[in-house]
């Protein structure tokens, strides 16, 4: 028997597969569809819990009269979930959800610390309250899982917000499960959240859970990683936006890894290297549907130029900068250029350059673009756009470029072999 055959599956449900009483009820369904199987079963946050908690920041540091009604509001909605699905009024998940909650007021309470700090240490709360409950209803529906707190195995640095894997010390702590695969064992933890030591919470940037999904799947040499969606698979267009979209049913790592990189939301960017890394397979299927076949990300890439696909970035803005005194945009300039935006963590989703100018288009921030004009104003001239969208077309054809782009201002275009990009208002 190969080291494989006897390895984890890791599974990953989002926010939408825990926001309600209904939808946990059918996690538990498809969970109960693979027993004898050995998990580690990766929860988000119920629902839209990350962008309350965010709101309860925003408000506890303004000081503002909303944040108990707001911080009320969340707690009701978790203890509506845990109403409707333990009718047994004195079941533990009630308490530990409720020590939970007092630990969230303590953290919020804490604002002496760095503000990426301190949002960290409050975020985590939403998948800790998610898997808190996830796995009472599990055990109630007579499947037993152990639950593992991810910041024990998820070890990073301190960069808050979108803190770096220690690869290392992370797979020897979670390579330590290995032999529990033998067991059939089911474990559960939370996504996007890890630990840089001494009790201090970090995060791995917003849609993480992918990522947790994908370092488990590494460190375990997992048989496969299955994300579970609300849609068919992974889907050549955003079905919200476009009303003819194609299901792709098979792409290649690199092909996955480029959607990503222009802005894909199927997909957190940073997920898809570890499983090429070591050939784990990734499938996206039907939360609801699960008798539907997944779309596969793998080694094969004769699926790639098949099918084109269309992403929309929206609330962009484009900036030109030039020099003030008589030097071109040579090299030495590019490099402070590059190093301001790296330095302020400004992404850059289309650039172009000539001798006189670099015109960037990032998304619209305006403390970053506040912070940007302020250091470049000395010695460079800026201009720029906003509200504006960044269109894609993976594997484009001109058709399809002059129906996306029909009736709309073309500020930039870019195009190579395989990819047609477009700033448009």
């Amino acid at each position: 028997m190969t080291e494989r055959s006897k390895s984890f599956r890791v599974f990953k449900f989002g926010g939408a597969s825990v926001k309600d009483a209904p939808a946990l009820r059918n996690l538990a369904s498809i969970l109960s569809s693979c027993k004898g199987q050995s998990l580690v079963i990766v929860v988000s946050a119920m629902g839209k819990t990350t962008n309350a908690l965010e709101q309860l920041i925003a408000l506890r540091t303004a000081k503002d009269d909303a944040f108990h009604e707001a911080f009320h509001k969340l707690k009701q909605y978790h203890s509506d979930i845990i109403e409707a699905l333990f009718p047994r009024s004195a079941h533990p998940v009630r308490e530990e959800a409720e020590a939970l909650f007092s630990s969230l007021w303590t953290a919020l309470h804490s604002l002496e610390m760095d503000k990426q700090a301190y949002y960290d240490q409050v975020v985590v709360f939403g998948e800790l309250l998610s898997t808190c409950i996830v796995r009472h209803f599990l055990v109630l529906e007579g499947i037993e899982v152990q639950w593992l707190d991810a910041r024990d195995y998820v070890i990073t640095d301190k960069q808050f917000m979108n803190a770096t894997v220690d690869w290392d010390e992370t797979e020897r702590r979670i390579g330590a499960l290995k032999p529990s695969a033998e067991q059939g064992v089911t474990l559960l933890t939370q996504g996007f959240i890890g630990s840089a030591g001494k009790g201090l919470s970090t995060t791995l940037g917003r849609e993480g859970s992918d990522y947790t999904a994908a370092i488990f799947a590494w460190c375990l040499d997992a048989l496969d990683v299955v994300i579970w969606k609300d849609v068919p698979g992974l889907l050549n267009a955003d079905p919200k936006r476009f009303d003819k979209v194609v299901k792709l049913e098979q792409i290649s790592y690199g092909e996955a890894i480029e959607l990503a990189y222009y802005g894909a939301t199927i997909i957190h960017p940073k997920t898809l290297k570890p499983l090429q890394n070591k050939k784990i397979p990734l499938k996206v299927q039907s939360f609801h549907d699960p008798r539907l076949p997944p779309s596969l990300i793998s080694e094969q890439t004769s699926f790639d130029p098949l099918i084109p696909s269309v992403i929309v970035k929206d609330n962009q803005v484009l900036v030109s900068i030039s020099p003030r005194d008589f030097s071109f945009m040579n090299e030495n300039n590019l490099h402070k250029l590059f190093s301001l935006f790296d330095e302020i963590n400004l992404s850059i989703h289309l650039m172009q350059t000539s001798a006189l100018s670099l015109s960037v288009c990032t998304d619209q921030s305006e403390e970053k673009l506040n912070i940007l004009f302020q250091k470049l104003a000395p010695r460079f001239v800026m201009k720029y756009n906003t509200g504006l969208h960044l269109l894609t077309i993976r594997h484009y054809n001109q058709s399809m470029i002059d129906k996306l782009t029909e009736g709309r201002e073309i500020l930039l275009e870019q195009r190579s072999r395989v990819t047609a990009q477009y700033v448009i208002r």
